[in-house]
C-alpha cells in the first residue's frame, strides 16, 4: 500500500534512503524464562496446548492495548510485513520504490542482521514464513516472491490471483492474502491458485482498506490501512469478530517529537510464548502489547475510528 496520502514522490523516496540502523538495547523481559519453563514441562512428559487454545481468555471483543515492552526498530524502514519466527527474531518487509527490502532483525536490538534488497521496480509488501520459506507480494503486481529463511536468497518467483498484493499469513497450511479491498483470500501455496474468498463484514457493513495480516490463535489479524485498527476476523465466513484499538501508540510516538511516522503496519504473533508484536512505518519502536477491554464508548466509535471507504488505485 502507497504511504500515507496515496502516492510515492522521488522526494519522499530521497528523504528515506537510509536503510539500516543500529538501534539501542531493548527493554529486559521474561520470554527466556517462559520458554525455559516450556522445555522443561515437555521434557518431564507434560504436554502443551495447541496454538489455536494458548490464548486462556478469549480477547474481548473490542479491545484496547497496553504495552508491556518497547523495542528498538529502524526508523528508516517503511513496514510492511512482520513475522515473530522464534528466538527473538523478525523477519520484516519494507516498502518504498529503489529502497524495499526482505530482512531478519534482532528482536531485542532492533538490529538488521541480514537484508535483502529488492530490485528498485519492486515496492515490497506483505511478508509471511510456511515451513522454512519467506513469501513476499508485492505492490500493484501480482508477482510475489519466495526467500529461503536461512539466507534470504530468492527461491522462485509466483504470480498470485489477488488484484494486488498487500497482505499475506498463514496458519502453516493456506495461504491468507488482502489486496486492499474488504476481500480476504485463502489460496494453495503451491500454485497460488485461490481456494476460496471472503468479503469482511461488520455490523452488514463491509470493511474495506485489508491490509498486513497475521494469523493469531485461529484468527486472521487484518490491519485496516490509514487505522490504528485491527480487525479480528473469522476466515471460514469473513465476519469481523473483534476490534483491537491502538491509537494510543502513534498518539504517543507523536507527543514524544516523532512527526516523522507513517500509519500503524505490522503485526508478528509469538505462538509459543503467545506475544504479540506491533510496528508502523518508520516508526523507532516496535511493541509487545496485551489487550484489555475498551470503555463502552469505544465500542460505539468503531466505524469512525476503523472503518474506511474504499480505496480505488488500480
Amino acid at each position: 500500500m502507497p504511504p500515507r496520502g496515496s502516492s510515492v514522490s522521488e522526494s519522499t523516496q530521497k528523504r528515506r534512503s537510509a536503510l539500516v540502523s543500529s538501534p539501542g538495547s531493548a527493554t529486559l523481559r521474561l520470554g527466556h524464562l517462559r520458554r525455559s519453563i516450556a522445555v522443561i514441562l515437555l521434557l518431564s512428559g507434560f504436554a502443551l496446548p495447541s496454538a489455536v487454545s494458548r490464548l486462556r481468555n478469549a480477547p474481548p471483543a473490542i479491545a484496547r492495548v497496553r504495552v508491556v515492552n518497547e523495542f528498538p526498530h529502524d526508523p528508516h524502514a517503511f513496514t510492511q510485513g512482520l513475522v515473530y519466527a522464534g528466538n527473538d527474531t523478525l523477519y520484516e518487509s519494507t516498502g518504498l520504490y529503489n529502497l524495499s527490502s526482505v530482512r531478519r532483525v534482532a528482536l531485542l536490538t532492533g538490529k538488521v542482521e541480514l537484508l535483502h534488497p529488492m530490485a528498485a521496480s519492486y515496492f515490497g509488501e506483505g511478508l509471511t514464513l510456511l515451513h522454512d520459506k519467506l513469501y513476499q507480494v508485492t505492490w500493484l503486481t501480482k508477482t510475489g516472491f519466495i526467500y529461503d529463511k536461512k539466507n534470504l536468497s530468492e527461491v522462485k518467483q509466483f504470480i498470485h490471483s489477488m488484484q494486488d498484493g498487500w497482505g499475506l499469513a498463514t496458519d502453516g497450511n493456506i495461504l491468507f492474502g488482502s489486496d486492499g479491498s474488504s476481500t480476504l483470500y485463502l489460496m494453495d501455496p503451491k500454485t497460488f491458485k485461490v481456494i476460496s474468498k471472503h468479503i469482511e463484514t461488520y455490523n452488514g457493513h463491509e470493511v474495506y482498506n485489508l491490509n498486513e495480516l497475521e494469523f493469531v490463535n485461529g484468527e486472521v489479524w487484518a490491519n485496516i490501512w490509514t487505522s490504528d485498527c485491527f480487525a479480528r476476523i473469522s476466515y471460514t465466513d469473513g465476519k469481523v469478530v473483534g476490534w483491537i484499538l491502538l491509537q494510543n501508540l502513534s498518539e504517543n510516538l507523536i507527543s514524544s517529537g516523532q512527526a516523522g511516522v507513517d500509519v500503524l503496519n505490522g503485526i508478528a504473533w509469538d505462538d509459543v510464548d503467545r506475544r504479540i508484536f506491533v510496528t508502523g512505518k518508520l516508526w523507532p519502536k516496535l511493541y509487545e502489547i496485551e489487550l484489555h477491554p475498551a470503555e463502552k464508548k469505544s465500542e460505539r466509535s468503531i466505524e469512525r475510528l476503523c472503518m474506511r471507504e474504499p480505496l480505488h488505485l488500480l
